[in-house]
């Protein structure tokens, strides 16, 4: 990291799990392309290292990806112009598997016998290394290190007669997450894991139909929400309309329960259920669980608002804004000495000092990974002249890493799995930390304790309850047995 980054960086968001990645498409629109740019800035939160879209016009296929921002790379009139056609995919991405190059940008691309195919994935195949090997093994040469290339040779290797029936029969090979929108010379194809772990959505713009990762990108180009894509569903979009069909064994709905504590953004439905409204309820049992006798109530911006108004409403403290974001921060001029360094984490997050002085606050946030940003917040409020500063985290500790498309330290850098609550309080120097239980989260997310038969959800991060099947890693910690008693928890 260069100097001028050490700056930049969000001093809050350098110590957060990582949004896995977004996914749009849409097919039946002249304005194909320009409705994939709008839903990927309404999706930019899942992914900011690179962007790409990729529009066919008839068998013809044009696209484009660069790194960073939508807005950057997408802002000319000519960009947007050049990519014709009547339907378009997209993809926002952070990295999970795979070097943050461009050669990695989605949607990948590549030429089959019977014409172009591009592919955007959302998630993480947790055998695609096993698989990679057998397919280098029979000749496959692979252009990238992302794990999505596994699923577009298997597709151009199967014998099935169609892009929609191949596509399939490849998908049946691998295992782990995946939320996936795919384009023929034919169609639009999207599919679901059969765990539904990450999230995919269908909806429609007069006579195009449209899927995404989240609502808020259909809401942003005025397309109806039909419903979520089920767990295991295949959808096809062609000249005759919409055709569905779930060939995939049935294993249990597991959507990822981090999509409703911090990855969504606030104004989308999640399997039916307002996020925003979700986080408040989080925000509720927390207070609930584990209340304390304080001042005033404090988010950790932005992500920790909903959680804080929660938590005040129910608990009668006062809700404020003792932490003023600056949203206008971008990469700075000034070339930082080691004198001024630790001045970094004033560029984009400031104390309210005015309301901070003298009070006992409780500071809201989302999570704790490794603790040095939480470290950070406790000293700014103490430097504010807080008398007490008290922790309350609206998910419950993070001590198991995701292999399903989050990015997560390995275990022995996460703090939850080294420490005990009190133990993590005292090295983030604040008067009480707690966490929201389990039984809380799940109370809030769908009304029924974590054992209730139904909904059932994926919180292998926090439980190390692994729903899906590791074969990559644990081929890799059967060769590490000192590695497999260390994790000890992974459960299929």
């Amino acid at each position: 990291m260069s100097c001028a980054e050490c700056l930049t960086t969000n001093p809050f968001d350098d110590d957060k799990l990582k949004e896995e990645c977004g996914v749009f498409g849409v097919f039946g629109t002249p304005d194909a392309a320009r409705l994939a740019t709008l839903g990927l800035h309404a999706l930019q939160h899942r992914g900011q290292e690179a962007v790409g879209i990729v529009a066919r016009d008839g068998e013809r296929f044009n696209s484009h990806k660069g790194m960073g921002h939508v807005a950057a790379n997408f802002a000319q009139e000519s960009v947007i112009n050049a990519l014709t056609g009547d339907s378009a995919i997209g993809h926002v991405r952070y990295s999970t598997t795979g070097e943050t190059i461009l050669r990695n940008v989605q949607p990948l691309f590549a030429e089959f016998e019977s014409g172009g195919f591009a592919i955007a994935h959302n998630g993480n195949l947790t055998n695609a290394m096993t698989l990679r090997k057998q397919l280098i093994r029979r000749g496959c040469l692979f252009q990238s290190t992302s794990d999505t290339e596994v699923i577009v040779h298997l597709i151009a290797t199967s014998l099935e007669s169609s892009i929609p029936k191949r596509v399939i029969d490849a998908l049946r090979q691998v295992k782990g997450a995946y939320s996936l929108v795919m384009l023929s010379p034919e169609a639009m194809i999207a599919v679901r894991d059969p765990a539904g772990v990450r999230p995919l959505v269908l909806g429609k713009l007069g006579e195009a139909y449209v899927v995404a990762s989240e609502t808020c990108a259909l809401d942003i180009i005025g397309a109806d929400f039909i419903r979520d894509v089920e767990p295991g569903e295949a959808i096809t979009v062609d000249k005759d309309g919409l055709h569905s069909q779930k060939p995939f064994r049935e294993c249990g709905q597991r959507l990822c329960i981090f999509e409703y504590i911090y990855f969504a953004r606030p104004d989308s439905l999640m399997d039916g259920k307002g996020v925003y409204e979700a986080r408040k309820r989080i925000g509720a049992e927390l207070a609930q669980e584990r209340p304390v006798e304080a001042d005033l109530v404090i988010p950790v911006p932005d992500s920790g608002v909903p959680a804080a108004l929660g938590y005040a409403q129910a608990s009668g403290i006062p809700f404020e804004l003792g932490i003023i974001r600056n949203h206008y921060v971008g990469r700075t001029f000034i070339q930082p000495t080691d004198a001024i360094r630790h001045l970094g984490v004033k560029l984009k997050h400031s104390p309210n000092a005015e309301i901070i002085r003298g009070k006992r606050i409780i500071l809201v946030d989302d999570s704790i990974v490794r603790g040095t940003t939480s470290k950070k917040i406790v000293d700014m409020m103490r430097h504010a002249g807080a008398s007490e500063v008290h922790m309350r985290i609206s998910s419950p500790p993070t001590a198991y890493p995701c292999f399903y498309g989050i990015d997560t330290p390995e275990r022995a850098d996460l703090m939850a799995a080294k420490m005990t609550e009190a133990q993590m309080g005292e090295a983030i120097g604040c008067d009480s930390l707690a966490f929201v239980s389990m039984d809380g989260l799940y109370r809030a997310v769908s009304g029924a304790d974590r054992n209730a038969a139904q909904p059932q959800y994926c919180d292998a991060c926090f439980s190390g309850d692994y729903p899906l099947e590791l074969t990559d890693h644990d081929h890799h910690l059967l060769s590490r047995p000192s590695v497999l008693v260390e994790r000890g928890a992974a459960k299929k």
